[in-house]
């Protein structure tokens, strides 16, 4: 079975330390998340396991192949992708154009009609309907969504999936999930919110740029809530340190 690695990840700028040999396992087909307050080095870690920034040091595994010097691309070609917390806009290409990579990505109309179902968006009314500034932030969201779903990589890393949408975001995540689990997707969740976590099955908690704590998801949630509160560490980022 491969394995997703981290190994001793350390990652500094402007001689801060943003991340302290940070050390992850990722099995094929579960999910995980990333908890952690704001400003923990959370989504720094998404960017360096897309290859969106590179590790001052420390290693990028996929089983015993390393990928620490890879670009997003060719990390896009062994099946990692990543969800942005702001999605992307592109003017004059419709939902499905977007959905199937301007028809490279092989996918039938059903399929596509699935998917936006599956995030909340009825085919009908927005199979044609342009990426652009006339979606609401929560639409282009959901239409990310759909377009990992459709994609079905090996490696989902969401960042803040539920930022910028509604209340009914708690079942999209379970239903988004439940589809990646069944086409064998691993999960990786950044977030801060106690009840995203709770929906994976084992969470690293990270804070001041270290992992802090692991276990089981629903361990990690109640830690989260009950130390932080305590935590100097926390304190001192509160006051940006």
């Amino acid at each position: 079975m491969s394995m997703l690695l981290l190994r001793n990840v350390t990652y500094s700028t402007n001689d801060r330390k943003i991340l302290k040999s940070i050390n992850m396992r990722f099995k094929e087909g579960m999910s995980y998340s990333i908890l952690g307050p704001n400003g923990a080095g959370k989504s720094t870690i998404a960017y360096i396991l897309m290859g969106v920034i590179k590790p001052t040091g420390g290693r990028i595994l996929i089983g015993d192949k390393d990928i620490t010097e890879l670009n997003i691309t060719e990390r896009a070609k062994l099946g990692i992708t990543l969800l942005w917390q702001e999605p992307a806009r592109y003017d004059g290409v419709t939902v499905e154009e977007y959905l199937t990579l301007g028809g490279k990505l092989y996918a039938g109309k059903e399929e596509v009609r699935k998917v936006l179902e599956i995030v909340g968006l009825p085919y009908e009314l927005y199979h044609s309907r342009l990426v652009d500034k006339s979606l609401s932030g929560g639409e282009r969201k959901r239409i990310e969504l759909a377009s990992i779903l459709l994609l079905k990589p090996k490696y989902a890393i969401l960042d803040e999936p539920d930022s910028g949408l509604d209340i009914t975001v708690s079942d999209l995540i379970d239903r988004i999930l439940d589809y990646l689990k069944r086409v064998g997707t691993t999960v990786i969740l950044i977030t801060h919110h106690e009840n995203i976590a709770k929906k994976t099955e084992f969470s690293y908690f990270v804070c001041g740029g270290k992992v802090v704590r692991k276990g089981f998801s629903s361990e990690m949630v109640e830690y989260y809530k009950r130390g932080c509160g305590k935590c100097p560490l926390l304190e001192g980022m509160r006051d940006g340190h």
